[in-house]
């Protein structure tokens, strides 16, 4: 199962994103309810490996499960 992004809880740090084995967070476009840069998991490229959790300092930021109600996916 994909993990998810929340996006009004990430503060944009993006550690994730050089860490993700398959390139599947991108960054969301505009700023989130804190007002910080956001980012997304596109969960159909998703690996479930777990490693943008371990590596991201924000607590709550990143859940290991699929939650598409949390996190805005850009269309």
């Amino acid at each position: 199962m994909p993990h998810t992004i929340v996006t009004d809880v990430c503060e944009g740090v993006a550690d994730c994103v050089d860490a993700c084995p398959v390139s599947c967070i991108d960054q969301g476009p505009g700023k989130n309810a804190k007002g910080t840069n956001w980012y997304w998991i596109d969960f159909s490229t998703c690996i479930d490996c777990g490693i943008c959790l371990q590596v991201c300092p924000v607590t709550g930021a990143i859940l290991p499960e699929e939650k598409p109600e949390l996190q805005k996916t850009p269309s």
